[in-house]
């Protein structure tokens, strides 16, 4: 017996899970308990035996609305079978009633689309069972009633009760056993639909995709908003494939999957998800916290545009390589730049058939053609793509291949990451410190510092400066230090050094749990040393101090100052991203800052740089970096206009940027490079005439400080 959508029969099918039911069957992801059905003859208005049939979950506890709705205990599910046996007895029962109702063919009506594609199809997935055609289509009644009573209810208020009592049939539901009363409803419905005086078709299913279509996108194409969600904790190996399974049910568009990619170039965890339609979307919200493997997945709403501008792409070439459809792409990187298509098809070898041959490969490169080492690679069928994973890591010429599953829209991310990216980014105009060159934290034992902890991430420095409230005037000059993560972004928590451990103190008791914005914020009386270990990467908790994992005392000892601070040298100058600088509060006090700044160049040398953070003065260590110390008494910092540039630039002989200028930071060279090396890789690109002082070779103090083995830095 086979499922058609052109079927002479329907069975009516009705379904309760272990949680939620009603609007919020499936949203909470638990199992399938309860399964009602009844075949209908649509042409004879016959219908076959009603059966009713419980199904053994792997986890047995029951909310309390399922036990009140449905009236099941664990005990009587226990007894039950698990839900292959169960579809297996299903298809069985079925194809036996048709044959005495004298059918062949047959396709379900539900009430709604949950229990199709909320839990069905999700609960299958998971437990790696391989659904029937019949699945894959099924009439909404909710859908079809509407249509042919356009007067009633919209379809997202419609009940099984409410579409029988509209026709006028009254239900009892202490009558039946919960899910019999529901499909016998529903069976009345249907054959009033069918009556002569009514004469409905069911001629339109719904249809649930197989699987997930991949292809292009153009920048061009309109992408309506309704339609696009933010899935966010995503396994960073996870392909669109994993993606498209965890949204199992739903229907994405084509080529509707786009994984995000870091500014490194890497997955970030997120993906933006394009589906046929708002209806598709609106479900897909409801899986928001639902687990792929062991994480948990968050889903939000996203827009047409952040899709387009992660999966549209404009290139010709990458067209004409995505335009091979249902492929599978997979991304290598680390190639070396002299490798040839030849040496990678030489790499992939007979078992991994490349589509195409050389056409089925695509080098990335930069705008100026040179290889930046990754390239993606189409294969016809899953076999050979699992061949070709299994070279991951081995090695090509002198260097070890990564390869991941790709997508198109990373494709198209990576080739307009590379092709917008300039070869020589400059930089903004030089900071001009309001500070002296030299800079101190104090890493004492005395607890004249603070600790504030769980902050917003939206805080800013103005933001906790309005939290300390009139305990501000206590802050010494530069003593803000918010704590960033890996990522660059707040983690949280921020440390403020007070003028004394009585200031401090009495910080502590007067903000300990205030709001910020809609958080409570907890704020802790330390030491400066305490201090000092969690901006390098050490934890402090009720356990004590935990150093940093890559910095033993005896060498943070070695960087103590008899005085008992550490000292950031002129020579760990670099620049800082505008985006972290505190805007100026005011334009007369942006007149004050210059005078100030005028004021301590005349008085010592000065340098156009903002001192490096204290974290990466010590180790090399990037799991915490302090942000720009910051003050209420100084008003932050200002552009250098170019006579202050050129007076710092003849008052010390530190390294300058010429204005306008561009700082480039070299990595990886050869030991053995020298000056004459370096010149030569630029050629055809102009530096500062005849001053080759603008080469400057780290040295080890140096190299510490900015936390690279091997690089010079080029003015």
């Amino acid at each position: 017996m086979t499922a058609s959508s052109h079927s002479d029969s329907v069975v009516v099918l009705f379904g309760a899970t272990a949680g939620a039911y009603g609007a919020k069957l499936g949203s909470d992801e638990r199992e399938l308990i309860l399964l009602v059905w009844q075949v209908v003859d649509l042409h004879s208005k016959k219908v076959g035996t009603l059966h009713k049939c419980l199904v053994k979950a792997d986890n047995l506890e029951l909310s309390d609305q399922c036990r009140e709705v449905t009236g099941l205990t664990p005990e009587g599910l226990s007894k039950a079978e698990p839900l292959d046996r169960v579809l297996q007895q299903f298809s069985q029962l079925v194809s036996n009633d048709l044959k005495a109702l004298g059918r062949s063919s047959y396709t379900f009506c539900t009430d709604g689309q949950l229990l199709i594609r909320q839990v069905l199809h999700p609960e299958a997935s998971k437990k790696n069972l391989l659904l029937s055609d019949c699945f894959y289509s099924f009439y909404d009644l909710r859908k079809e009633f509407h249509n042919f009573y356009p007067n009633s209810a919209p379809v997202k208020d419609q009940t099984i009760q409410s579409m029988a009592e509209y026709t006028g049939f009254g239900i009892d539901e202490t009558e039946e056993d919960f899910g019999v009363w529901q499909v016998k409803a529903m069976v009345t419905v249907i054959f009033h639909m069918l009556s002569d005086t009514c004469n409905h078709r069911f001629s339109e299913p719904e249809t649930v995709k197989y699987k997930y279509e991949t292809g292009p996108c153009s920048k061009s194409e309109a992408v309506d908003s309704e339609t696009v969600i933010r899935a966010r904790g995503l396994p960073w190996q996870s392909s669109d494939q994993d993606i498209a399974r965890f949204f199992k049910g739903l229907n994405i568009a084509k080529g509707g999957v786009a994984l995000c990619l870091n500014a490194q170039g890497r997955r970030n965890g997120e993906a933006l998800v394009r589906f046929v339609n708002s209806e598709q979307r609106d479900l897909a919200l409801e899986r928001h916290k639902h687990h792929m493997g062991s994480r948990y997945i968050e889903v939000y709403k996203a827009t047409g545009e952040e899709f387009l501008k992660i999966a549209g792409g404009t290139s010709n070439e990458v067209a004409q390589f995505l335009s091979k459809e249902n492929q599978v792409i997979i991304r290598m990187r680390g190639l070396p730049f002299t490798a040839t298509p030849e040496d990678v098809l030489g790499f992939l070898g007979p078992e991994c058939s490349v589509t195409g041959g050389k056409e089925g490969l695509l080098f990335v490169k930069y705008p100026d053609g040179r290889p930046t080492g990754d390239a993606f690679v189409l294969f016809a069928c899953e076999e050979y793509a699992q061949n070709a994973l299994k070279k991951h890591k081995e090695i090509l010429g002198k260097r070890y291949i990564e390869l991941f599953r790709s997508t198109a829209a990373e494709v198209q991310q990576v080739l307009n990451r590379y092709m917008s990216t300039p070869l020589i980014s400059t930089l903004p105009t030089p900071i001009i410190p309001v500070i002296p060159p030299q800079y101190t934290i104090a890493a004492g034992s005395v607890r004249d510092c603070v600790r504030l902890r769980g902050l917003p991430y939206t805080a800013g420095i103005d933001d906790i400066l309005e939290f300390m409230g009139d305990a501000t005037a206590d802050i010494k000059p530069h003593g803000v230090h918010m704590v960033l993560n890996q990522q660059g972004r707040p983690s949280g928590d921020a440390f403020i050094q007070m003028k004394s451990s009585d200031r401090a103190f009495l910080v502590a008791q007067k903000c300990h749990k205030k709001m910020m914005k809609d958080r409570y914020v907890e704020v802790f009386q330390c030491s400066g040393e305490e201090m000092n270990f969690v901006l390098m990467g050490g934890t402090l908790n009720r356990s004590g101090l935990s150093p940093p994992p890559c910095l033993s005392p005896p060498a943070y000892a070695a960087f103590q100052t008899a005085a008992g601070t550490a000292v950031i040298p002129a020579e760990a100058a670099i620049y800082q991203s505008q985006a972290l600088l505190p805007p100026t509060r005011s334009s007369q006090a942006s007149a004050a800052a210059a005078a100030a700044a005028a004021a301590a160049a005349a008085a010592t040398p000065a340098v156009t740089y903002y001192p490096t953070q204290a974290a990466q003065l010590y180790m090399n260590y990037t799991a915490y970096y302090p942000s720009p110390p910051v003050s209420p008494t100084t008003v932050g910092y200002i552009t250098a206009p170019p006579a202050a540039v050129a007076a710092a630039a003849s008052a010390t002989h530190t390294p300058m940027l010429p204005q306008p200028g561009a700082l480039v930071r070299m990595q990886g060279l050869p030991y053995n490079a020298g000056m004459k090396e370096i010149l030569s890789f630029f050629q055809g690109y102009q530096y500062a005439p005849d001053d080759y002082n603008g080469l400057i070779q780290l040295n080890d103090q140096g190299r510490s400080v900015l936390q690279a083995p091997k690089e010079w830095v080029c003015l």
